[in-house]
């Protein structure tokens, strides 16, 4: 008997070996190990490592980024707080919400103070530089660097940063003359229409003055110019002239009439620099449907990590239309600014958590410019126990705002954190990357206010995707890794 005890012994160590590849294998399905120092908004001397994937020359695209960061276009500006941060997608969630309710928030003038309070800067909005105008030889600005290496030069407008917002109509700039207080402190050099060619304003009797409606509309000048008024729900607001004038975006987007507030006067606190807002919303003002007929009736963007660059394409996506998981769009009637679409499931650590359907029926939003993803409070509490218990080896640490489960990774190089997935209706899935489940050690996921209330899609989760809001065919479509 004695020769065969070598042979039991190597089975054995075979078997042994298997069932440990096999264990691991399923731990790599179902968890990722993440250093720690990208759990946070905002590395210690992170370093800009651009676009990981180029856009060919020939698609409609403008770089993206965070406004802070490495890969920020706007330099010195101080980074926020995470709990600021929290506050003002609070604000941000309630105006929506009640947009959504037909409140009349967004009726609101310029002087009226009421509501939603001083607003802070918000760290995780995406931004992006566009020519605005035609102007004389010498009066050019130098182009942003960015929208130069993607091949759009010597436009002859004046350069301007922009965030784009997913969930307003009124594209808006802030304009000559503007004087300080009126305006807040940007980057860019103002746009000045008395030095555009293409500069037009919009007369008061005009069709598109009327288009702007009771929520928009502001008036008239004593010259009969269409005045606009725009407020947002965290105190924030601009007013000023409805005006035309050429738009170049990238390096294959021009739009030679686009209609846009020349701002006057903002109230509220615009910590970031920028010139104004780019709206990418569902309404008839919008860039989106300004440029419908020419760029096709849909936008998708890459929301890019602080670290790296994303994308912001018009018409058809960067990505072949094969690559996106697709989920139904749905529109509100009443307000169809927002885009809305269903969740159906979440998985943590490959296990699909125990939460009917039914419980997402309320939807959720899909919005740019919103940090974190809101969702209903039981499928939150069934998503916070199952991500707990996945991270039980880590020691709890005070909540911050919103986010109640947070850890202290101090002691910890790298953190084995699991893989989170969200199901949409139409089964398409989303398995967030590792930069998109934790946002400054916590959880980057918050509870509504009910069941029944409108949840949020948040850029967080929606890093390194190219996010495709195909209006005209009614869909919105997700296609990973690339950004």
């Amino acid at each position: 008997m004695a020769p065969l005890f070598p042979l039991v012994v190597v089975v054995l160590l075979l078997l042994s070996s298997s069932c440990f590849s096999s264990d691991e294998q399923a731990d790599e399905l179902s968890y990722m190990v993440v250093p720690t120092s990208s759990l946070k908004h905002i590395s210690d001397g992170a370093v800009c490592f651009g676009h990981k994937v180029i856009p060919s020359a020939n698609h409609t695209w403008s770089p993206l980024n965070r406004p802070h960061g490495p890969c920020s276009p706007i330099n010195g500006t101080p980074a926020v707080m995470v709990e600021d941060m929290l506050l003002s997608d609070q604000r941000r969630a309630s105006y929506i919400r009640a947009e959504l309710s037909n409140g009349a928030d967004g009726e609101r003038g310029i002087d009226d103070h009421s509501g939603g309070g001083v607003a802070t800067d918000v760290d995780y909005s995406l931004l992006t530089t566009a020519d605005l105008g035609s102007l004389q030889q010498g009066s050019r600005t130098s182009l942003n660097s960015d929208l130069a290496a993607a091949g759009n030069s010597n436009s002859g407008g004046v350069s301007q940063t922009v965030v784009i917002d997913t969930s307003s109509d009124i594209p808006w700039v802030q304009c000559l003359p503007c004087p300080s207080p009126q305006c807040h402190l940007q980057k860019d050099v103002l746009y000045d229409p008395s030095r555009s060619s293409t500069y037009a304003p919009i007369s008061c009797g005009s069709p598109a003055c009327a288009q702007l409606g009771a929520s928009y509309g502001n008036g008239c000048s004593r010259s009969q110019q269409c005045q606009y008024t725009v407020s947002y729900g965290d105190g924030r607001a601009t007013t000023g002239t409805y005006v035309t004038d050429r738009l170049t975006l990238g390096p294959n987007i021009v739009v030679p009439n686009l209609r846009f507030g020349c701002s006057h006067a903002v109230r509220g606190f615009f910590s970031d620099q920028t010139a104004g807002t780019l709206a990418l919303g569902g309404g008839s003002q919008s860039l989106l449907a300004q440029t419908a007929r020419t760029f096709g009736n849909a936008f998708s963007y890459c929301v890019p990590s602080p670290s790296t660059s994303g994308f912001l394409s018009m018409g058809g996506p960067i990505a072949a239309s094969s690559l996106f998981a697709r989920t139904p769009l749905i529109r509100n009637p009443r307000n169809p600014t927002f885009y809305i679409v269903r969740l159906q499931a979440i998985t943590v650590a490959g296990q699909r958590l125990n939460v009917p359907p039914a419980v997402f029926s309320a939807g959720s939003v899909m919005d740019s410019s919103m940090i974190i993803t809101r969702l209903p409070p039981t499928a939150y509490r069934a998503l916070r126990s199952a991500f707990r218990n996945a991270m039980r080896m880590y020691p709890l640490t005070a909540p911050r705002t919103d986010l109640d489960t947070c850890y202290d990774f101090l002691r910890f190089p790298t953190v084995r954190v699991p893989k989170i997935s969200l199901v949409f209706d139409g089964g398409a899935v989303v398995q967030l990357d590792r930069t998109a489940v934790m946002l400054d050690g916590c959880l980057a996921f918050a509870a509504n206010p009910s069941d029944s209330a409108v949840g949020f899609i948040g850029n967080v989760q929606q890093q390194t995707y190219e996010v495709l809001y195909d209006v005209g065919g009614r869909s919105v479509g997700f296609s990973s890794g690339a950004c």
